[in-house]
C-alpha cells in the first residue's frame, strides 16, 4: 500500500449554514441540560435538602457563569471527543475531524472546547471564516457522507497499480 496521507480538501467545509445551525441546535441542547440540571437539583431541595437551595441562593452572576461553562465544557468534551460530533452535528450530518480526515485525539477537542469561551468566537465565523475555535484547534467540520467518500475514492487511487497478493 502506499505511503501518501489523506489532506482534507477545503470543498468538504461544512456550509456557513450548516455551521450557524449546529451553534443554534447546540445552544438549545446546552440549555435543556442546565434545565434539566436545575429541575434534578429542585427536586433535591423539595426532598430536604435545603443546604443546596442557600447554596444556589448565595452563587450569584460569578457562580452561575462557572456551572454554566462548565456544563458547555463537559457536553462537547463528551459529545465531540467520544463521537467527534456534537448532538447538532449528528443532525446536520457534519462531524469534527483533522487535516488528515480523522477523529482529532482528546487534546486537541480538549483544546477546540476550551477556544469556544474566547470572547466573540462565535463571530469569526461571519464571512466563512473557519472560527477560531476551529483554526487554532487544527481541526475542521465537514459534511460526513461527502468525507468518506472522498476518503474512500483517496484509498482506492492509492491501490492503483498496486498488485494483489493472493
Amino acid at each position: 500500500m502506499s505511503n501518501s496521507t489523506y489532506i482534507l480538501d477545503d470543498k468538504l467545509l461544512a456550509s456557513s449554514g450548516a455551521r450557524f445551525l449546529n451553534y443554534i441546535l447546540d445552544l438549545l441542547f446546552f440549555f435543556i441540560v442546565f434545565m434539566m440540571i436545575i429541575f434534578f437539583l429542585g427536586i433535591l431541595i423539595g426532598l430536604g435538602f435545603t443546604d443546596l437551595g442557600i447554596w444556589m441562593d448565595n452563587l450569584g452572576d460569578f457562580g452561575w457563569n462557572i456551572i454554566a461553562i462548565v456544563i458547555s465544557l463537559t457536553y462537547y468534551l463528551v459529545m465531540e471527543g467520544l463521537f467527534a460530533r456534537s448532538i447538532a452535528k449528528f443532525i446536520t450530518g457534519t462531524v469534527v475531524v483533522n487535516e488528515n480526515g480523522q477523529k482529532p485525539d482528546f487534546a486537541t477537542i480538549f483544546k477546540r472546547s476550551l477556544c469556544r469561551f474566547i470572547p466573540f468566537d462565535a463571530l469569526t465565523f461571519l464571512g466563512g471564516s473557519r472560527g477560531w475555535h476551529d483554526s487554532l484547534s487544527h481541526t475542521y467540520v465537514v459534511n460526513k457522507k461527502a468525507l468518506e467518500e472522498e476518503m474512500r475514492m483517496f484509498q482506492e487511487f492509492n491501490l492503483i497499480g498496486i498488485n494483489e497478493v493472493i
